[in-house]
């Protein structure tokens, strides 16, 4: 079946970087838009940033200038940078692959942002 593995989460300190990685298997993965979640706790699940089969990329606000996502197609994988980290971006992120009106979800990998 479809598979999403993310990693590269961990704790930071603030101002600190970090990448996540999403390994994406059994999906066409060059038609797919693919995205990153995260959702803190007691809070709904967010967009944070997005990538389009054509590299498109879009970002939340409040990440706009720190985070860059990007793809590599010969290793069926997403990339989020994450640069200056602040205490407010702690929080599960989450991988999803979607075409048109099917989607796919990983895991997630927990970010912590902390002294």
């Amino acid at each position: 079946q479809v598979q999403l593995v993310e990693s590269g989460g961990g704790l930071v300190q603030p101002g600190g970087s970090l990448r996540l990685s999403c390994a994406a298997s059994r999906i066409i993965f060059r038609i797919y838009t693919m995205a990153w979640y995260r959702q803190a706790p007691s809070k709904q699940r967010e967009l944070v940033a997005v990538i389009t089969s054509t590299g498109t990329t879009n970002y939340t606000d409040s990440v706009q200038g720190r985070f860059t996502i990007s793809r590599d197609g010969a290793k069926n994988t997403v990339y989020l940078q994450m640069n200056s980290l602040k205490p407010e971006d702690t929080a599960v992120y989450y991988c999803k692959a979607e075409f048109r009106s099917v989607y796919y979800w990983g895991q997630g990998t927990q970010v912590t942002v902390s002294s």
